[in-house]
């Protein structure tokens, strides 16, 4: 399933406001996929001095994140798909091919 990222712009946001819209954004998810829409909240990444926070969804369709943030009356500037390449990904210098859907279980 792709993953997704919602980027915000939150001016003067607190930590603790950004956990509480996490756990909004677990729950709508998981409401999302008890009700068939395979959503799934990952993991947010705050930037307290560029006052910009990127939260990670997994679901079928860019539609679907934005539907779930809407849900959890989170606004957000944009949605994008996102591809990772995480150190494992790197052993030895060779060809490295980024995380997709097709190719997630290879490294």
């Amino acid at each position: 399933m792709p993953t997704y990222v919602a980027e915000r712009y939150l001016p003067g946001v607190t930590w603790e406001q950004v956990l509480d819209a996490a756990r909004r954004a677990k729950r709508s998810a998981a409401q999302m996929a008890a009700a068939g829409t395979p959503v799934r909240y990952l993991r947010s990444t705050f930037l307290p001095s560029d006052e910009t926070c990127y939260c990670l969804f997994q679901a079928p369709s860019e539609d679907a994140v934005k539907q779930a943030n809407d849900r959890a009356q989170m606004p957000f500037d944009r949605i994008v798909e996102v591809v990772h390449v995480a150190a494992e990904d790197l052993p030895d210098g060779s060809e490295v091919r980024p995380r997709t859907n097709a190719n997630k279980e290879q490294p």
